[in-house]
């Protein structure tokens, strides 16, 4: 490895050493070539790009789809004394106008810049005028049209290529199969580059995915009883969803914010601002939130809606435990999540090769969701990686499912949907096989049928769960011009006829936990109560520090360097400077503070 970016890994960044493959990412960019990197969430793909910007010569251009990720960057960078500026249309004309000269002046190590400003011909005319150290393309799955976070001017970088041959790219992202890997690698022309794909296992995070009884219910007695006082981000499918739910945290006692696109930008920047900064914020937001968020805190991610696709859920889910301390993944789903996604797959005005290609990926979502064996392992196999053994750390590992011979339940169901003509939806449905008397059974005379009263032997939730499974297997859908009635498939012939089979899960209803349960992940838990008055002095510190200073408080020390603080008891700056995360120019800003705080303690 090269001595110079080991040095500067010590010294400017204040870790002891590199993690595979970052090392070999930074020596081919060093060296002139291409790259293009998946690495997980928390994996460090920013190091990848921040220090060979460090070691060659000329400026480092990242382009980057938000500005809040540019402005955390900068802010991290400014401690870490790198010279590193933004720009975007958060800047006014006189702002735009210094840092264009800090370029031309060379007075930048890394400049960040959306997309759509880069590839304007005045912008390509400056950059023509100025040395480039290399040109990093994060967040590069944006370039897939076929995803859910498409950029159009990300497909416009292939100029790149074409204009500066002779500058090093490189290309990252946390979140690619195997199709949008290849996009990726043929519309950026980064055919000849090497490419480094990191394990996509983050072992520190447990996923958790139940069905929906009193979701919000059920949400509030996961905050309360594993994460009173963290920080958390929960996702919603629509606007409306997202605001009602904060409101109604807010009013059980949680400091909880909205986010979505339809927010003015100045509510949004507030929210987002004080997620970043604050203490126990919880986001609850739609996917508008969250790609490229620095903060590694986040000690869950829950969802109160399905995601469209497992690449949707592994990024989301990733926002999660960014500084490797425990975290969880937590969601809820039921049926009406299920029809609710396909009907706006139906609805939307994609060609159909694009449906197609949703529709596998919405499958591949709800496999996950319906398994019984490891969740992880799922997880994994779809972005073609291996992993051996069960995780012991996911819901099916840790309470397994019992499953049981759905069969004859099955064929009831599906009777029933042709019986009553397939036009009516799962409520209506299960009211028939219970034998119900409602206006609506009285009105189309479905007490007549052969199927009315069959199914008493179930409960309502147990049969909820029968058609949930049923769709989720493509034995019956939802049909959209029908007002989501529900459609027997051809697969259903067989099971209808007696030919096939089918075992169906029992769904684990998540019990309540007591408060401090043995399964809870708080990131502090490996101190001992001892140590807990230091660490509250430290985290106070950190924050006046960081309002002092305008950023966040992550920014000054992540959590896991401050318990890494306690662990080691440093009584001088030398010390200090061996530990994780405490570089020379945090040493110089804050090193006699906190050293300060731990001999108070320890005195």
């Amino acid at each position: 490895m090269n001595k110079t970016a080991l040095s500067v890994l010590n010294t400017v960044f204040g870790y002891p050493e590199f993690r595979s493959p970052q090392d070999e990412v930074i020596e081919t960019i060093i060296n002139g070539e291409n790259a293009l990197v998946l690495m997980p969430t928390g994996g460090g793909k920013s190091l990848c790009y921040q220090i060979p910007a460090l070691i060659r010569s000329g400026c480092a251009i990242v382009i980057s789809p938000l500005i809040a990720l540019m402005q955390d960057q900068v802010n991290a960078l400014t401690q870490l004394g790198v010279k590193a500026s933004f720009l975007n249309s958060s800047l006014d004309q006189n702002q735009a106008f210094d840092v264009e000269q800090a370029l031309r002046q060379g007075q930048l190590d890394l400049l960040y810049i959306a997309p759509e400003r880069l590839i304007q011909a005045r912008m390509l005319s400056l950059l023509q005028q100025c040395p480039i150290a290399l040109f990093a393309i994060d967040e590069a799955h944006c370039v897939s049209q076929w995803g859910h976070d498409f950029r159009a001017d990300y497909l416009k970088l292939s100029l790149l290529h074409q204009q500066f041959p002779a500058v090093p790219r490189i290309a990252l992202t946390a979140t690619a199969d195997p199709r949008t890997h290849k996009e990726i690698s043929e519309k950026l022309q980064l055919d000849d580059a090497k490419h480094f794909v990191a394990g996509f296992d983050r072992p520190n995070i447990q996923y958790r995915i139940g069905q929906k009884q009193n979701a919000r219910q059920q949400l509030l007695s996961f905050i309360r009883n594993e994460h009173e006082n963290d920080a958390g981000i929960i996702y919603c499918l629509s606007r409306k969803k997202t605001e009602e739910t904060a409101k109604w945290l807010c009013q059980q006692g949680l400091q909880a914010l909205p986010y979505h696109a339809g927010l003015a930008n100045d509510v949004k920047e507030r929210h987002q601002n004080r997620f970043l900064r604050e203490d126990s914020i919880i986001i609850v937001a739609t996917i508008a939130f969250g790609m490229g968020i620095d903060k590694p805190d986040v000690r869950f991610v829950a969802h109160l809606d399905l995601p469209k696709s497992i690449e949707s859920y592994y990024q989301e889910t990733g926002r999660a435990g960014r500084d490797g301390q425990a975290a969880n993944a937590w969601m809820v789903y039921g049926l009406q999540d299920v029809i609710k996604l396909k009907q706006m797959l139906d609805k939307s005005e994609a060609g159909e090769q694009q449906k197609r290609i949703e529709r596998q990926r919405l499958d591949a979502m709800l496999g996950l969701c319906e398994i019984t064996t490891c969740r992880r392992q799922t997880l994994l196999q779809y972005f073609d990686e291996h992993l051996a053994q069960p995780c012991g750390n996911c819901d099916t590992c840790i309470t397994p499912v019992q499953t049981w011979d759905g069969t004859n339940a099955a064929r009831k169901a599906l009777s029933c949907v042709y019986r009553t003509g397939q036009r009516f939806g799962v409520s209506h449905l299960i009211d028939v096989l219970l034998g119900k008397s409602t206006a609506k059974i009285e009105q189309f005379q479905h007490q007549q049928l052969s199927t009315f009263a069959i199914g008493t032997e179930l409960e309502i939730q147990q049969w909820h769960s029968v058609f949930r499974q049923l769709v989720s297997r493509g034995y019956i859908y939802a049909d959209m011009d029908s007002y989501g009635a529900l459609k027997l498939t051809d697969k259903c012939r067989p099971l209808l006829r007696g030919e096939e089979s089918i075992e169906l899960r029992k769904d684990n209803i998540e019990k309540v936990k007591k408060k401090n349960s043995s399964k809870s992940v708080k990131s502090t838990a490996a101190l001992p109560e001892e140590a807990q008055p230091l660490w509250q002095a430290l985290r106070a510190l950190r924050k006046q520090l960081a309002i002092e200073h305008g950023i966040p408080p992550f920014t000054v020390f992540h959590d896991s360097t401050m318990m890494a603080m306690i662990s080691a008891n440093p009584t001088n700056k030398q010390e200090l400077l061996t530990i994780s995360g405490v570089g020379l120019s945090k040493l110089d800003k804050y090193g006699e503070q906190f050293l300060a705080v731990i001999a108070q303690f320890n005195g």
